[in-house]
């Protein structure tokens, strides 16, 4: 039943969540990161699109990932658990959702068998990443135009994100590229209570990547 979960203990020690009924064509959906090497957490900005996706695409099948530590210092753990998480998935055809770190760590893990894209949401896109993985695959981005870092405050600039998705293109990578305008870093965050709060142009966002997801 669409809106119930199942927690799942990956082969790596991280955890997956299961929602919906589908299971042929799966959203692995990967979070973010920081420089502190702490613990894996549930995305807000994921677990927000999952509640109000999975409802309106019951075909699908949703699958978060909670990574052991979610640092960009331990980039390579966490493609680990991606590359799990495709695999407990199970989906015949998987579609890689990653938010801000997650972009790069999709990007990454986008060789596992079934995977056919990879979306990005305000994706993290690194000048050195190479695109070996998303040879015969597709890449999709969207991103909010207000979107930057600030101190304190993390954020992926549009023009970074716009740079890496240009360097997939000239590489013969397929995709299309979004921007929301108005929209900040992430769709929703998590009150101290533990609710989500979304941010401002979440229904863009909800909008934007259910454009995606029919056409996967």
């Amino acid at each position: 039943m669409v809106g119930m979960s199942e927690i799942v203990t990956l082969s790596t020690g991280a955890e997956l969540r299961l929602t919906g009924d589908g299971r042929e064509r799966m959203v692995v959906c990967v979070n973010g990161g920081q420089a502190a090497e702490v613990a894996g957490t549930w995305s807000a900005s994921l677990e927000w699109l999952v509640a109000r996706l999975a409802p309106h695409h019951p075909e699908l099948g949703f699958a978060e990932v909670r990574y052991r530590v979610k640092s960009w210092r331990q980039l390579d753990r966490c493609v680990e658990d991606t590359a799990a998480a495709i695999v407990a998935a199970g989906g015949e055809r998987t579609m890689l959702l990653g938010f801000s770190m997650g972009g790069a760590v999709s990007i990454r893990a986008a060789a596992g068998d079934g995977v056919e894209r990879v979306l990005g949401l305000a994706p993290w896109i690194p000048d050195r990443l190479g695109f070996e993985t998303l040879a015969g695959r597709r890449l999709d981005v969207i991103h909010g135009s207000l979107d930057r870092w600030l101190p304190g405050i993390p954020g992926v600039s549009a023009a970074s994100s716009r740079r890496g998705f240009d360097r997939a293109r000239a590489a013969r990578v397929p995709g299309s590229y979004t921007l929301i305008h108005g929209a900040l870093h992430g769709i929703a965050v998590r009150s101290p209570s533990g609710r989500l709060v979304p941010l401002p142009r979440a229904s863009a966002w909800t909008r934007a990547v259910s454009a995606q997801l029919a056409s996967f």
